[in-house]
């Protein structure tokens, strides 16, 4: 089935009857390839069936609990589902489709030991495709972004993110110099869709709680700033719902600035197009998405968004034995009357579009009938932090606590495996029952920094210099983290 660009790196073995070849780990390929496993299993069992996912990391991110894995209230490792463990009857490949020639029926790929072997990418030959790479952090050319800007897609970036800013409260507390001081406590948040204003409420709501611990930093000290280049935030949850999450940050003292971007960063100060500057050591870019690169790698048909063109049956338009759903797709909404309308590229259709597309793969199999997706959207729930929430379900409308409850309630029934519900419940309930915790771990990026020091290294431990900021803080390089995961979640998220 794999085969390299030489004999060294071809796999042995009669080829199986079908290959299906899931690009992608996420919401799409993660459901998608569950789905395929529970209805080809006898097909999977006689080895008439092969089922190959593709993926950058061995775990789904199930990114609605990204901001409360920021704010501690979540362990990092629960807001992961492990691909092996769920997907145990496909092969899980842990690399990076680079290119897809469909006419040909193969995916070129890299993996962690393309590189250690040196025999050049790897190409993996299939019959059925399911292309669901997702998308990427849609980062405009501002001049500083990607020196000092830091993402808010995966976990990797939440956890990082968390880390920075008790170390800037750590900064603030230690420094003599009043700017050092106000720009560590200044934090800086561009987009208000629901990345943004959750990633900032659960932040906000952590920082006002670890301020009580420090005896010169207080939560009036911080600056939380929210830059949205609308007029609106939340827009998923209705005008009514945003305005009230407009009132509700602000009276926590967050500034709320709409009709307004961030025009450049450089030298760790941002400038917004209102003419407002602020020096600070924290910008969070969540401004929306592109289509993951990979899609301008196929021969496959793009919209004009770079998006692969759909039919409502999730097929590629034009092509047979190709498919695709979620982010990287553009569908066709069949219950809207605006011709041309397409599903929203959020989670929520995601994750019932895998199932259809999963079943219409076994249809096609089979020779049985396609059938279309359609669902209407529901509405959307999103946390403005600690007991605080708005939600626009089915022509309803929450806020407070109750809709609060609503999305805890929502996303917990949403994660995926019975493990992660148990202990998601279980850390929500010991939670309430003690006190945050108010560590931070950033030392865990650089874990041979101190046997380094203690071998005759530089001398130095990485981040830990007055120049050298850590791996998740803003630093010379892209955002502090890779973008790899679809859409903003279940819910319109």
């Amino acid at each position: 089935m794999v085969k390299a660009s030489n004999s060294r790196g071809t796999t042995p073995g009669p080829p199986p009857g079908t290959r299906i070849l899931v690009i992608g780990g996420g919401y799409v390929g993660m459901y998608t390839a569950l789905r395929l496993q529970q209805k080809l299993k006898h097909e999977l069992a006689r080895g008439e069936v092969e089922i190959t996912v593709i993926t950058p990391d061995p775990y789904m991110t199930y990114q609605p609990f990204l901001p409360e894995a920021a704010a501690g209230s979540i362990s990092p490792r629960h807001v992961v589902v492990p691909l092996r463990r769920v997907l145990d009857k496909c092969k899980i490949l842990i690399g990076e489709a680079k290119a897809v020639d469909h006419a040909k029926r193969t995916a070129t790929v890299t993996t962690l030991a393309t590189a250690e072997e040196r025999t050049g990418a790897v190409e993996i030959t299939y019959d059925e495709l399911v292309i669901a790479p997702g998308s990427i952090s849609r980062a405009l050319p501002i001049p500083g972004l990607a020196d000092f800007g830091i993402g808010f897609k995966t976990v990797e970036e939440a956890i990082g993110l968390r880390n920075h800013v008790i170390e800037q409260m750590d900064i603030a507390s230690s420094t003599r110099d009043p700017a050092i001081r106000d720009a560590a406590l200044t934090f800086v948040f561009v987009g208000g869709g629901f990345a943004g204003v959750e990633a900032l409420g659960e932040l906000e709501d952590m920082a006002r709680y670890t301020a009580r611990y420090y005896h010169n930093v207080k939560a009036d000290d911080l600056r939380w700033i929210l830059v949205e280049a609308s007029n609106r935030i939340l827009p998923e949850v209705g005008e009514e719902m945003g305005k009230y999450a407009i009132r509700e940050l602000r009276s926590r003292n967050i500034d709320v600035r709409l009709e307004t971007r961030l025009d450049s960063c450089e030298d760790r100060v941002a400038v917004l197009s209102d003419g407002s500057r602020f020096p600070t050591r924290t910008v969070v870019w969540t401004a929306g998405v592109k289509p993951a690169p990979l899609l301008a790698a196929t021969d496959l048909p793009l919209n004009e968004r770079g998006r692969l063109q759909c039919t409502a049956q999730l097929t590629v338009v034009g092509v047979e034995h190709a498919w695709a759903a979620g982010d990287a797709a553009a569908v066709p909404d069949v219950t809207s009357d605006e011709p041309g309308k397409e599903t929203a590229p959020n989670a929520q259709h995601a994750v019932r579009q895998s199932k259809v597309l999963a079943e219409n793969i076994v249809a096609s199999l089979r020779g049985e009938p396609l059938k279309e997706y359609a669902h209407k959207y529901v509405g959307s729930v999103a946390s403005l932090g600690l007991h605080r929430g708005v939600a626009h379900i089915y022509g309803r409308k929450l806020k407070g606590y109750p809709a609060w409850l609503m999305h805890r309630t929502y996303h917990l029934s949403r994660v995926p495996t019975f493990n992660r519900k148990a202990r998601v419940l279980a850390e929500w309930t010991l939670a309430g029952l003690f006190k945050r915790e108010i560590v931070s771990l950033g030392s865990l990026e650089h874990p041979r920094a101190e046997f380094e020091l203690a071998a005759g290294g530089s001398g130095k431990r990485p981040g830990h210099g007055p120049h050298t900021p850590s791996k998740h803080a803003p630093h010379n390089g892209p955002d502090s983290g890779p973008h790899k995961r679809p859409g903003e979640g279940p819910g319109g998220k």
